[in-house]
């Protein structure tokens, strides 16, 4: 078996409704019909219920039936049953800590590679990388590790934006990713835009969307990623 794993930027673009951009991408991963498995835990201030609600909303064009790993007493069971997965959006220091307090990092990994399909966006593509040392959030609470799922062998930025707001003193997204190259000039980062994703079948990764992405490496700093590239060789 091989890995198929989507790792959407956001679960909007622009102003369009929750995850009604991600359908397309999305669709061809799964059949109606299935069951998958959302893990909430990145939604620190929702309720597991109501985000449940509004992702089944969200992707109700694909017919699938879709529980959250909350309402089960197995988490690992649960992932174990499930066609597929879906991570969400939120706090990706949260959304790590719990999956390390359930012990699911290896087993999510291994159903993964073993052909599972997975579906994250925002908080839940974070986790996909190396680490979580990459993520746009604050640490509101400390998992045991940064390390990540290691779906993809480098870091991921979602959100990627360089903009700075007229009078703003702060930091922009590729100061902040200078300085991650800085301290390990060796691993890649990959920004990826709000509307777009990086989808893996296999050995073969691309970005999808209709925007460009762009890597931090190194010297390398933004450098842009057409939409649509084979990003291949960054697995491996």
């Amino acid at each position: 078996m091989s890995v198929t794993a989507l790792m959407l930027s956001a679960s909007r673009v622009g102003d369009t409704p929750y995850l009604a951009h991600t359908i397309e991408f999305i669709e061809p991963l799964c059949q109606p019909g299935q069951n998958w498995l959302f893990i909430p835990y990145a939604g620190v201030s929702i309720e597991y219920d109501d985000y449940l609600e509004t992702v089944k909303n969200g992707l109700a064009p694909l017919n699938l039936s879709i529980s959250s790993i909350h309402q089960y007493g197995d988490p690992k069971q649960a992932i174990k049953d499930a066609d597929g997965i879906f991570v969400g959006g939120g706090n990706t220091f949260h959304l790590l800590h719990e999956l390390y307090r359930y012990d699911l990092i290896q087993l999510i990994n291994d159903e993964v590679n073993n052909g599972k399909p997975y579906v994250g966006w925002s908080a839940g593509s974070n986790i996909t990388g190396l680490s979580i040392r990459t993520t746009n959030d604050m640490p509101i609470i400390e998992p045991p590790s940064f390390t990540a799922l290691k779906l993809l062998p480098f870091q991921l930025n979602p959100h990627y934006t360089n903009y700075q707001a007229p009078g703003h003193n702060g930091e922009t997204r590729a100061q902040r990713l200078l300085e991650f190259t800085k301290v390990d000039p060796l691993t890649p980062v990959i920004g990826i835009q709000e509307g777009t994703a990086l989808l893996r079948q296999g050995d073969k990764l691309t970005l999808v969307g209709d925007k460009d992405g762009f890597l931090f490496k190194g010297d390398v700093q933004q450098q842009v990623i057409k939409a649509g590239s084979d990003l291949s060789e960054y697995l491996k």
